[in-house]
């Protein structure tokens, strides 16, 4: 392939990580095909976080070459993604990664990240005597940081998640349940459980899912809302300091790939349906002579970003 200059406004990032996330895996599967927002028969782009190094940009950026970034590609229909050892991308779609935060966990941060940030913009305040919050998939990328931003908004968060994930699930803050009565306040739905998460929710309650338009239809006077992905470079460049701090919560990969662009991972093979799974980082080696740190690793097996 050969190498793109970056455009006015426009930006190269030599590619450190990309994420694999169920969202890819459900396109290459088709699925997004079968219900029409892939139009394009034989291919499109895959990917949608990453983290990497400027090493070029174009005219009108004042982003230096060296600089450390995160961002999205957004959509469904186009023509690339994130997997690739370089991608174009306006400077306006990234955000500067911390120089304590390793661009592996940085690339762990935006697209999940985000997701939880609108789940609980959508949420809201808790309103006084009514702030019991259910997260499904409390353990899983969105989950977990939906719980850690809840509770700041106000929300008494328990977290439903199996068993063997109660320990980092209370450490995030919330309390634990691996099986969830009704009369909830409000429900957030990581784990798309839809009209089962809906049973959950009080009558004039809240539920708030991941998947607009396939997602449960209101009854009882309940609200429900879903979240559309959009970037926010003020909100990511948020994300990425908490994450430095520790104050959110990254995923729990299932195992690491190297070299994006270089075959498709597995579960990526027309035909084969995807297989559960948080994140799964795709990496570039990053030169080192670019500032670079250590990623913990909690000792349950999720990626708990500088904790």
């Amino acid at each position: 392939m050969p190498v793109v200059d970056p455009g006015p406004g426009q930006i190269r990032v030599a590619t450190a990580a990309a994420t694999v996330n169920p969202t890819d895996l459900g396109v290459a599967a088709g699925f997004f095909h079968s219900i029409g927002l892939v139009q394009q028969p034989e291919h499109t782009g895959l990917g949608w976080e990453f983290a990497g190094v400027v090493d070029a940009a174009g005219p009108g950026v004042d982003l230096t070459v060296g600089t450390r970034v995160a961002g999205l590609v957004v959509g469904f229909d186009r023509d690339y993604g994130t997997y690739a050892e370089q991608i174009v991308v306006a400077a306006a779609d990234v955000a500067l990664v911390p120089n304590e935060l390793d661009l592996l966990a940085a690339t762990t941060v935006p697209l999940n990240g985000l997701a939880a940030a609108h789940v609980v913009d959508l949420l809201g305040d808790a309103p006084a005597g009514a702030a019991r919050l259910l997260v499904t998939g409390a353990a899983g990328a969105v989950g977990a940081n939906v719980a850690v931003l809840a509770r700041e908004r106000g929300w008494q968060v328990t977290g439903l998640a199996r068993t063997g994930d109660e320990e980092f699930v209370r450490g995030l803050g919330a309390d634990f349940t691996t099986h969830a009565e009704p009369e909830w306040d409000a429900v957030a739905d990581p784990a798309q459980l839809n009209e089962e998460a809906l049973k959950l929710v009080r009558d004039g309650g809240a539920y708030v899912g991941l998947r607009p338009g396939l997602g449960p239809s209101a009854e009882r006077g309940i609200s429900v809302a879903s979240v559309v992905t959009a970037f926010d470079s003020a909100r990511l460049a948020d994300l990425l300091t908490r994450a430095r701090r520790g104050r959110t919560s990254g995923p729990r990969p299932r195992g690491r790939l190297s070299g994006p662009g270089r075959g498709s991972p597995p579960g990526h093979r027309r035909g084969r349906a995807p297989r559960p799974l948080h994140h799964l980082p795709l990496t570039n080696p990053v030169p080192s002579t670019r500032p670079q740190c250590d990623g913990r690793t909690a000792e349950s097996g999720h990626r708990t970003i500088g904790r």
